[in-house]
């Protein structure tokens, strides 16, 4: 069955458009109270939002949502996305909800969820709480008087989640003398990552830690690693670390100011990881977006990778089903699933800083590991997510892109799961040789596949 609500992520749009309505979130609120509530006694579900304005509207929807059928609600107000899924944990509360679009502008928001185990649902416990929605199934249900369920703050739930990123550093190791530039891009980490690091010892550079409700991921965050490469330059950092939104993901800058993104970070992290005896069965998840360059570094460290859909939801499926300890994207989601079990932009930066402290290398030395393979990646607008089997123009483009890399470089074709894009990555050996047939295709999706025009 096709999702009507759910992409790769859960529910997102621009807040006060359908789906990203207070009705709609209501609705979720009562689907998810539904589902987790399975015998009489007193059920709690977490709930946690980054820090758009949207957020307290669709908050409030939730809540009110959840306590209509006689579930509790437990308010931890602004924290990362992989915060909200250890205190759903560590609470034993029965199911987790988190508001945000993680890198997308202000005016956007979304919903996703996490079971009791603070793992995000699986896509056929999503259809099941559309079926819900949608078939009006629990419409009826409508518990009273002492039954309705109460909503509490948890005043303290930033202070928690601080202590469980420390615990994931060694203890015999700390972060004194590394001057690190930090931007927590005006979203939920504002507070929590800076804390993380001084307690640890480190001198921070903060950039990005005032959020007035419009300008989360604005101009900073992991989408513009260009503001941390000129402060680490400025103020002769050690590094630099740039969280999104919701700091599920990462991006870091070396001391030179060189870009180091999660493709470099999975070759730095899964090849200490092999030297020790550390990462199962000596594999690495990672997905169809990474670099073939990866690929090498990890072969001649002597592990292996298995590649998935995009999506980090399916690292860690992949992860669970065979017994993987690590994965991620090149986007910057990396899970370490001896630590936390989704995408934790904090915890993959303090692997990294374990590393260089216990190593006394620089950040530049250690990404050597990997040489990246030239790639280029193209977004464009369509009007409808058709196949492209079905528009003969843009297939002709891709195979003749494919037929002239042959087995020098690959094309893939997907698109985004929370916007109408096409995305058109390619990689080889030549550089403009790539650029230009991403371009050829590019051309030919927006003549076909734009405004409104038919194949």
């Amino acid at each position: 069955m096709k999702k009507k609500l759910f992409g790769t992520d859960g529910v997102r749009g621009v807040a006060n458009i359908h789906p990203m309505t207070t009705e709609i979130a209501m609705q979720l609120g009562r689907a998810i109270a539904y589902i987790f509530k399975q015998d009489d006694r007193r059920h709690r579900i977490v709930i946690g939002k980054d820090t758009r304005l949207s957020g307290y509207m669709i908050e409030n929807a939730l809540a009110s949502g959840i306590c209509s059928m006689g579930v509790d609600v437990l308010l931890v107000g602004p924290l990362p996305t992989p915060g909200i899924a250890f205190i759903t944990s560590s609470m034993r509360a029965d199911a987790g909800v988190v508001i945000s679009a993680s890198h997308n502008a202000y005016q956007d928001n979304g919903i996703k969820f996490f079971s009791g185990d603070g793992f995000k649902l699986p896509d056929e416990t999503e259809l099941a709480i559309e079926e819900l929605i949608f078939s009006k199934e629990i419409d009826s249900l409508r518990p009273i008087a002492e039954k309705v369920g109460k909503a509490y703050r948890i005043d303290d739930a930033v202070g928690r989640y601080v202590v469980f990123l420390k615990n994931s550093f060694p203890r015999d190791l700390d972060l004194m003398g590394l001057k690190i530039v930090l931007d927590c891009a005006n979203g939920a980490a504002y507070k929590a990552a800076p804390a993380v690091l001084r307690e640890l010892g480190a001198d921070v550079v903060l950039l990005g830690a005032s959020p007035n409700g419009t300008n989360i991921n604005a101009g900073c965050g992991s989408l513009h690693p260009e503001v941390i490469s000129a402060a680490v330059k400025e103020h002769k950092a050690h590094l630099g670390i740039a969280l999104d939104g919701d700091a599920d993901r990462v991006i870091f800058v070396d001391e030179n100011g060189r870009e180091v993104d999660g493709d470099y970070i999975m070759a730095i992290c899964a090849s200490d990881l092999i030297k020790q005896g550390k990462l199962a069965n000596n594999t690495l998840v990672a997905t169809v977006m990474s670099n073939m360059g990866l690929d090498i570094a990890i072969r001649n460290a002597g592990g292996r990778i298995v590649k998935t859909a995009v999506g980090d939801r399916y690292v860690v499926e992949e992860m669970r089903r065979s017994g993987y300890n690590v994965g991620g994207e090149q986007s910057g989601h990396m899970v370490f699933l001896d630590h936390n079990t989704t995408g934790d932009g904090m915890i993959s930066a303090l692997q990294v800083l374990a590393i260089m402290q216990r190593t006394g290398k620089p950040l530049s030395e250690l990404a050597s590991v990997m040489t990246a393979l030239p790639q280029v990646l193209v977004n464009v607008r369509v009007d409808k997510k058709r196949p492209v089997t079905e528009v003969p123009e843009v297939a002709k483009s891709i195979a003749a892109a494919e037929e002239k890399l042959a087995e020098t470089g690959r094309v893939l074709i997907r698109y985004s799961g929370t916007e109408p894009l096409m995305r058109i990555m390619l990689e080889g050996q030549d550089e403009v040789q790539i650029a230009a047939l991403a371009q050829d295709i590019a051309t030919a999706v927006e003549k076909h596949m734009c405004c409104g025009e038919e194949a």
